[in-house]
């Protein structure tokens, strides 16, 4: 039995791709793909979708997460400083995964253009998004 299950659902697979082709059916672009460490592990876990919009010139506290933080940029550029590492300028349409625990600001460094981010975490359940580093 295990036998047919298994070989229905590869056909199954091999006909979605296959439809994938069909007009007006969308395939997802896949962004980012990134291994990383220091995720959540208790049995339940808290899934957050946040938005940021910053003026010209504006910027967040120096801060840390006590798990790893995704920002996927809607418009303008996001620049991360971190600590012991090299800013790193995230464009309008690109992604990318901030690590836990390392301390950080973000800054929108134009004097013109806002910039609008959309942030994606996962975290123990009731875990603050950041902690400000004083």
């Amino acid at each position: 039995m295990h036998m047919n299950k298994s070989f229905y659902f590869l056909v199954l697979l091999i006909s979605s791709v296959a439809m994938a082709e069909e007009q007006g059916v969308i395939r997802p672009e896949v962004l980012l793909s990134e291994i990383i460490q220091g995720m959540p592990r208790g049995e339940k876990r808290e899934v957050r979708v946040l938005t940021a919009s910053f003026k010209p010139r504006d910027k967040t506290m120096f801060h840390t997460h006590r798990f790893p933080v995704t920002v996927y940029v809607l418009e303008g550029a996001f620049t991360l400083e971190m600590e012991g590492r090299e800013p790193i300028t995230v464009k309008t349409g690109q992604a990318i995964v901030m690590p836990s625990h390392v301390k950080m600001t973000g800054y929108n460094h134009s004097s013109t253009d806002p910039l609008r981010l959309v942030i994606f975490n996962v975290s123990d359940p009731g875990t603050p998004y950041l902690d400000p580093v004083h």
